[in-house]
Order: structure tokens, then C-alpha cells, then sequence
């Protein structure tokens, strides 16, 4: 570079440094990008940490607890009302000579029954051992396993054989912690056919704390002497139903020789809904029947439950001749001139469970 043009860009240098405009120029743009780049800064970092806390606050919201909480919310209706069954392996598997079992009859029960199929989206499997979970899982419903240490309730345990009475208390003592968490069930055995939506004829009035089946119905639903039956009822989630299922389970071990309903009958007649202030409506057989009392009119019925029978084989034999029963209802009852015919229609004899109390009686002596 030539000495004329080094001193030619001194010269504009200093000219340039010189001049209080162009420099203040310079200074307002430096300035201008700091402030900029700050901002860009801070507003990255705000939404960084409104985005994390967010997604926190998600995540605490959508995130159960633990496998049971997550089984109960993905079963729930809006109000928190899921709908339980129990299960074990003689309900869930086949045995050697059968085609059938408890549970395919119980969701067959389901698939013909009026406006009950969308039902089974709200209905929880509880199995108590493993091939039972198995079955559940296969038939791609809501299961949830409720473990058993040190006690094996796979086989089929004999109405009021030692094993049953264990069983029907680990039942009480798992619904109790289902209230706990907030939610009203629909507590039915397997052994009931819902061949209608109960839910239309159980109370909506939030006031009713509880709503039990009976045996043989009295005509008056508030009356206190019913013959109960725990094969189905409707329970709220509230400090009274908790007390009461938790002084219900507290009499477990001075009732030898009484299954649970037994104790719950006795508690009831002890008084206890008036101690707890409770609501209670027991239902009518003719709409939540059973073989120890028929519906009298098929026209109405919305349950029928396999009680007053002794053994698994019997209550398959005589729930699939309900089922039977069922679909000729439903075939003559979708014929007008047919229409005056279905106020006829009677149950079939429940022979299977008829004869089984034979047999146990004859076992005996």
C-alpha cells in the first residue's frame, strides 16, 4: 500500500471518529442490539419455565397413583361411578367338560341385555389370581389384579366352605378402599345377567347412600327386614358408606361361621343405618331378580341374579336357560301382533340349582 493511500484512510478514519452524529449512531445500535438480545433472552426463559410448569401441572393431573387409581379412572362415568365384578379362575376358565364359563355368560349378558353394551366400558374386572387377569386381559376389557398374598383363591370356592367366607371378606375389605378414593360403585357378582340398564331404575337422588338387593322382596322398599343380598348394590363414596363398610369388615373375625352378608344383615338389624344416618332403598325383585324370588314380568326385569344355588356347574346350567329365556322374549316382543304374548312369558325351573342343594344335602347325611 502506497504512503498516499495509507494516509487517505487516516484520513477517513479520523474523519469518521470525528464526526458526533455517526458515532452516536453506532452507540444507539450497540445499545439497541444488547436490550434486543436481553429481551429474546428473558422471554425464552419465561416460557421455558411456564412450559416445565405446565407440563408438570399435566402431568400431576393425568398421572394416577398407582395401578388401582388408574384402572378406577379409566372405568369411571362422569360422577366417579364404576361398575366392579370379581373374579377367579373357576369364574374365568373352562373346565375340561364345559363350553362355557361365568364370565362369558356374564358379558354375553351384556351383548343381549337392552342398552347395556355401552356398559361394559364402565365395568372393572377385579381377578384375584393370575389366569383369571389373563382371561380378562384377552378379552380386551378393564381389568385391574388384586393381589393375594398368602392365600389361593383360584378354585371354585363352595358356598360357605372356609375358603368362600375368606374370599367374600377380601371382596369387602377391596371395596372399602374404592370408596376411599372418591367413587360410588355398582358392586355385582358375576353371576348376575343384566339384561337391562339398571341405572334406570336405581335411585339418581344423591341422598341415597346405599341400594341393595334382596332376596324376596317385602313391598316396601325403606323396610328394614329384608333378606339382603351383596350379589349387587349401588353405594356412594361419602364418610357414612366408608363407616359403614369399615364397621361392616371389622366383624370379620368374630363371625365364624357366617359369610359377610350374614354380618351385614345383622348390622342392619342391630341398627346401624339409623346410627349412621343412612338412606338405604332396597330394591324390588321384580326388577333385580334372582332364582330365590323370579321377576314376574320380563317386561320390566333388569337383573337376575344366580343366588340361593350352591355351585359353579349349576349356575351356568340355569343362567344359560335364562339367557334362552331371554331371546325368546326378545324375538316375540319385536312382533306387534306378538306383543300380548310376552306378558306370559315365565322363567325356566332352575334345575341345576335345584339339584344342587340336593347333592349337598345327600353329601351331608
Amino acid at each position: 500500500m502506497t504512503q498516499k493511500h495509507q494516509n487517505t484512510r487516516m484520513d477517513y478514519v479520523k474523519h469518521s471518529i470525528g464526526n458526533p452524529a455517526l458515532l452516536l449512531f453506532f452507540l444507539f445500535g450497540f445499545f439497541y442490539l444488547c436490550i434486543w438480545s436481553s429481551s429474546i433472552t428473558n422471554s425464552f426463559s419465561v416460557f421455558q419455565k411456564e412450559s416445565l410448569s405446565a407440563l408438570s401441572n399435566t402431568s400431576n393431573t393425568r398421572v394416577p397413583q398407582d395401578d388401582l387409581e388408574e384402572a378406577l379412572s379409566k372405568a369411571s362415568m362422569a360422577d366417579k361411578t364404576v361398575i366392579i365384578t370379581i373374579i377367579n379362575k373357576a369364574y374365568a376358565d373352562q373346565d375340561i367338560k364345559a363350553d362355557t364359563t361365568m364370565l362369558d355368560l356374564f358379558l354375553e349378558s351384556f351383548w343381549l341385555g337392552e342398552n347395556t353394551r355401552p356398559l361394559l366400558d364402565n365395568l372393572l374386572i377385579v381377578a384375584m389370581d393370575q389366569t383369571a387377569y389373563d382371561r380378562c386381559l384377552f378379552r380386551r376389557l378393564n381389568c385391574y389384579m388384586l393381589k393375594t398374598d398368602g392365600l389361593d383363591f383360584r378354585g371354585e370356592k363352595v358356598y360357605m366352605s372356609e375358603d368362600f367366607i375368606k374370599m367374600m371378606w377380601r371382596r369387602t375389605l377391596f371395596l372399602i378402599e374404592v370408596l376411599k378414593r372418591g367413587y360410588n360403585f355398582i358392586f355385582t357378582d358375576t353371576d348376575v345377567m343384566w339384561l337391562r340398564n339398571p341405572l334406570v331404575r336405581l335411585s339418581t337422588n344423591e341422598t341415597k347412600d346405599l341400594q341393595i338387593s334382596t332376596d324376596n322382596f317385602l313391598g316396601d322398599s325403606q323396610s328394614e327386614k329384608h333378606l339382603i343380598n351383596t350379589g349387587f348394590y349401588y353405594i356412594r363414596s361419602n364418610n357414612k358408606t366408608i363407616k359403614l363398610l369399615e364397621k361392616w369388615y371389622a366383624m370379620k373375625d368374630n363371625s365364624t361361621g357366617q359369610k359377610e352378608q350374614d354380618v351385614l344383615l345383622n348390622l342392619i338389624g342391630g341398627g346401624i343405618i339409623r346410627e349412621l344416618n343412612l338412606s338405604v332403598r332396597f330394591l324390588d325383585t321384580l326388577y333385580f331378580s334372582g332364582f330365590c324370588q323370579d321377576s314376574e314380568d320380563l317386561r320390566a326385569v333388569a337383573t337376575v341374579h344366580a343366588n340361593c344355588c350352591r355351585s359353579i356347574s349349576a349356575k351356568v346350567n340355569d343362567l344359560r336357560a335364562v339367557l334362552r329365556d331371554w331371546k325368546r322374549f326378545k324375538k316375540y316382543a319385536s312382533y306387534k301382533r306378538l306383543a300380548n304374548v310376552t306378558a306370559n312369558l315365565r322363567w325356566s325351573f332352575h334345575w341345576g340349582c335345584y339339584k344342587s342343594w340336593k347333592v349337598a344335602t345327600t353329601t351331608i347325611g
